[in-house]
Parts: C-alpha cells; sequence; structure tokens
C-alpha cells in the first residue's frame, strides 16, 4: 500500500533553508504486530522508488526472505524524487508554482529527519531490520547514527560512510551532461532530458564492470539496433539505457539527488568519520562487491573498522556495484545466517 505523509510544519535543512512543510509517499507491505517489532525500513538507491518488491524482488516479496506475512515492510520514496515526495516538481506553496530549479538540496541527514518525523506518525519506536544498497545504504548509516536505539540490526550494502573525491566527480560529470542540454534552464519539467540520458550513460560506467560488459555485451552480440549508426551491444545498451530512464525518470530530480549524495558524510559536525560511525549500537552486517568501482571494497572494510562488532561480507560478482541488486541470492544467504541465527540464539538465552 502506498500512502503519502504530509509534515505541515516548517522544516529548516542543514543549507539554514526553511521549507514551509513536505511531504513523502512511503509503500508498506505486512502488518505491523501487536508489539511493533516486526518492522524492517528498507531505503532505496538513486532512481528507486517506494516499492522494494518491484526492484528487489529476489529478498522482498511474498515468499521471500523479507515476506510481508512476517515482517511489516517500510520503504520511503526520499525527498528529490519524482516518484510521490517533496521534490522539484512539487508545488511551493509560497508561490503556488512549481520549484524547478529553485528545488533546495536535501542533504543526506536532511532526509533522515523527514522519516524521523514519519518514524514518530506511525507510532514505531523500534526498527528490527534496516536494509539498504548505496545511497540507500548511506541513509541507514546517518539514521543508524542519528538515533543509535532506534535499530536492532542494520545491513549498509555497497555503500560508504563519506562519498569520496572519485564518487564526487561522477556526479559531477552527469550534472554536466545535464547542463550541456541546451533546455536545461528552461522552467519545464521536461527540461534537460537528452541531457539525462547522456548522463545516465555515464553512471552506468561506474554501476558496472569491465568483467559485466564483456558478458553481457559482447561485441558479437546480435542486437536490435536503436538506429543504423549503431553496430555494437555496449552501443545500444547505453543509448537503451539513457532512453529508459528518460522515460520514467525527471533530469531536475536527478541533479538534486545527485548533490544529496555529494553531502553524505557521517562526520560532519560529529568529530570526524571514526567518532560518528562508533556512536552506532546496531548489530551490523556490511556487505559489498568486490568487483564495485564506485564504492570500492576498502570502503566497506573502513565501515567495518570503525563500527563495534560489525561483520564484514565481500562478495564475488562481476557486475559491479549494480551486484547488490543482482546478487540477491548471496545477500539472503547471509541475511539468514546474520539475522535469523542471532535471533535464535539471543532468544534461547532470554527463555532461559
Amino acid at each position: 500500500m502506498t500512502s503519502v505523509f504530509n509534515y505541515k510544519q516548517s522544516f529548516t535543512l542543514e543549507s539554514g533553508e526553511t521549507l514551509p512543510g513536505f511531504h513523502l509517499a512511503y509503500t508498506t507491505h505486512g502488518k505491523l504486530n501487536v508489539t511493533k517489532d516486526n518492522v524492517v525500513w528498507i531505503f532505496h538507491a538513486l532512481t528507486a522508488n517506494s516499492n522494494p518488491v518491484e526492484w528487489w524482488p529476489g529478498l522482498v516479496g511474498d515468499g521471500k526472505y523479507f515476506d510481508p506475512a512476517k515482517y511489516f515492510i517500510i520503504c520511503v520514496n526520499k525527498p528529490g524524487s519524482p516518484y510521490g515526495s517533496i521534490s522539484p516538481l512539487s508545488n511551493n506553496p509560497l508561490t503556488n508554482q512549481p520549484y524547478y530549479h529553485k528545488f533546495p538540496v536535501f542533504s543526506i541527514r536532511d532526509m533522515i529527519k523527514t522519516y524521523q518525523h514519519l518514524k514518530e506518525h506511525l507510532g514505531i519506536s523500534k526498527i528490527l531490520i534496516g536494509l539498504g544498497g548505496s545511497t540507500g545504504g548511506m541513509q541507514l548509516l546517518e539514521w543508524a547514527i542519528e538515533e543509535p536505539e532506534a535499530f536492532e540490526y542494520i545491513v549498509p550494502i555497497a555503500t560508504n560512510a563519506i562519498l569520496s573525491p572519485w564518487g564526487i566527480a561522477f556526479n559531477t560529470s552527469q550534472r554536466m551532461a545535464i547542463e550541456a542540454d541546451s533546455t536545461w534552464l528552461d522552467q519545464r519539467a521536461d527540461a534537460g532530458q537528452k541531457g539525462l540520458a547522456a548522463a545516465r550513460a555515464i553512471a552506468l560506467l561506474s554501476y558496472r564492470h569491465y568483467n559485466g560488459y564483456g558478458i553481457t555485451q559482447r561485441r558479437d552480440k546480435a542486437v536490435v539496433p536503436l538506429s543504423k549508426e549503431t553496430k555494437y551491444a555496449a552501443d545500444n545498451y547505453q543509448r537503451y539505457q539513457g532512453i529508459k530512464l528518460i522515460n520514467r525518470f525527471n533530469a531536475l530530480c536527478y541533479y538534486r539527488l545527485s548533490q544529496s549524495m555529494d553531502s553524505h558524510d557521517v562526520g560532519r559536525n560529529r568529530n570526524g568519520v571514526e567518532i560518528a560511525l562508533k556512536k552506532i549500537k546496531a548489530r551490523t552486517l556490511i556487505i559489498g562487491i568486490t568487483s564495485d568501482v564506485l564504492y570500492p571494497i576498502t570502503e566497506q572494510e573502513f565501515l567495518k573498522q570503525q563500527i563495534p562488532e560489525a561483520e564484514l561480507l565481500a562478495i564475488s560478482s562481476d557486475f559491479g556495484h549494480d551486484g547488490f541488486l543482482l546478487e540477491f541470492k548471496k545477500i539472503e544467504s547471509a541475511l539468514r545466517k546474520f539475522i535469523d541465527e542471532q535471533r535464535t540464539f539471543h532468544l534461547k538465552i532470554v527463555n532461559e
């Protein structure tokens, strides 16, 4: 079920800009039990929506590890996204016109503060499991630091404590592609969409891996070309993925969300990254993808070193960063071992 939470009080961002309110679209699966201790909060990545059954079907859904028959599963569409939450496409209540380019940047920390209001609205005091990959993992880490008692277990996947200069450079290159679109500054909802297609092609190079392209986009692979100039599978693939994104997403939103990613630094105003990570009290399983070039495995190793008693699983995959979406069988196996076995052990101790 998809719902909208409206917060009608002023909300001040880290930047100092104050909004008259905000709204969040969120999707839930399953029911909150009587003791309210079956909450699973999933955080989506850059261009996903609030329904993980659609984009993480290997892990979420009927009969899957995160089964609605067992858990109350919630995922929020993060601020800035075009899938229902406050974004550049929303009307500014002060002008009754769309924000468009005037929409402010929500930092990752700002996003978490909006979720805290929703959590309170839903009457949730404790989240059993928090799970998120990529920018979803950023949000999860922020919240586990901001509110250490909120989670029992957290599973940050293919993510980091602070976005690297490498990551910022990828985001900047994508924004430059959007800026190069002659329509970018037009005050309309479809401004910069061709630039967005180019930005997506750049992003894919950070999401995938050399080996993955060699497997799925071989030079001799037969394709139905998008045009007579398109000869090779990899060429066709990059262009197709660009078209696919502009048919479902928005350049204004993409631009702002990339800036949100750039803001990620759990140590900001907390005396540094190491001190901030040591505030986490949840039992933590960190998962990394060994072929990830956007968030290298060394970044997950750092998280393991700094988060108290954290465990690390390094997954081997040919598909780079996107392995966190594709290697769901390996992730499920790790979850069963880390969460189910620990919960059984602790319940046994309590009962004894």
